[in-house]
């Protein structure tokens, strides 16, 4: 088994054709193909089937595929951080929960580089998407929260994906809404003071566990809820129905304006605070890539870490 020959089943995989993969690695079509065949014979297992449709994965073929990323991966940053340099784009992709800090990392990492010799993503999803694409090699960080409640329901998920969490601060929860709002004057908000207002909270799909959700007390009683997909239309109705969410308290106004602000949340006895544990993860055993560390740096910068 060679590099060459995982180099081939992936770009065969992302491009579902053989013909396409054979022009894009600059070989012949004939020739990809007996590659193939080596590997399938030497791992005994069928990777690919072919129909009229085009080429598509088996289940073996799906199940080595993940691995063979895994370890060319690897082979690209040791050639990225110890060789001359190559030819190719160097990727690198974070995604994260709806968080303004990781965004503003992201443009400080960015202007770092020559943007038109990489390929970067960044991706605010769901939380079971932040665990999938780091997982699947999608994206080389990812960022989310753990507290007392989701602690070891998110750390099962975690270890099963193959992820390690790493530790970057612990924040209170703050009440996050617009400065027009009838409390935003208030130095501090308790959950009595919001029962006239809706919470918004970002939708979590089929998988809406409550250990998944990106606020904080999510078990608490709402009498108001609403389910957004993005920040934008989160803050759109922060702003026409005095809608508010329960966050970290670290806002960028670069990105969501200055029409806004974070309140302490003032716990009770029924309705207790909980501390936010906001880190990244990783695929488990893995190293940083130079865009990898230069962002954590950006996060830690804006954090003060």
């Amino acid at each position: 088994m060679t590099l060459t020959q995982m180099n081939y089943m992936i770009t065969i995989a992302e491009a579902k054709s053989f013909n396409k993969a054979a022009e894009q690695l600059y070989v012949s079509q004939p020739s990809l193909t007996s590659a193939v065949k080596e590997l399938e014979k030497e791992l005994g297992i069928t990777l690919f089937y072919r129909s009229g449709r085009g080429t598509a994965l088996t289940s073996d073929g799906a199940e080595f595929l993940l691995y063979a990323k895994q370890i060319y991966s690897q082979y690209e940053r040791v050639l990225e951080k110890y060789g001359k340099g190559g030819s190719y784009k160097k990727k690198f992709g974070v995604s994260t929960q709806h968080y303004t800090f990781a965004v503003k990392a992201f443009v400080d990492m960015a202007k770092e580089f020559d943007m038109s010799r990489y390929e970067f993503a960044i991706r605010e999803t769901k939380t079971m998407g932040v665990i999938r694409d780091v997982s699947t090699m999608k994206s080389e960080i990812g960022i989310l929260y753990l507290c007392d409640f989701n602690r070891k329901s998110m750390g099962k998920l975690l270890r099963s994906a193959g992820l390690t969490f790493h530790h970057l601060l612990d924040a209170r929860a703050y009440v996050y809404l617009s400065r027009n709002h009838p409390l935003a004057g208030e130095a501090s908000i308790c959950f009595a003071q919001l029962g006239d207002y809706p919470c918004l909270s970002f939708e979590q799909g089929d998988n809406s566990s409550f250990y998944l959700a990106e606020e904080i007390l999510s078990t608490n009683e709402y009498s108001q809820v609403i389910r957004v997909n993005d920040r934008a239309t989160m803050l759109n109705l922060m702003e026409g129905l005095n809608g508010y969410t329960l966050c970290s308290g670290m806002i960028c106004e670069e990105f969501n304006g200055s029409g806004f602000l974070a309140v302490p949340y003032q716990d009770d006895e029924q309705n207790p605070n909980s501390v936010m544990e906001i880190g990244y993860v990783t695929r488990t055993n893995t190293i940083l890539s130079r865009m990898g560390e230069r962002y954590m740096k950006a996060v830690k910068d804006i954090l003060v870490i």
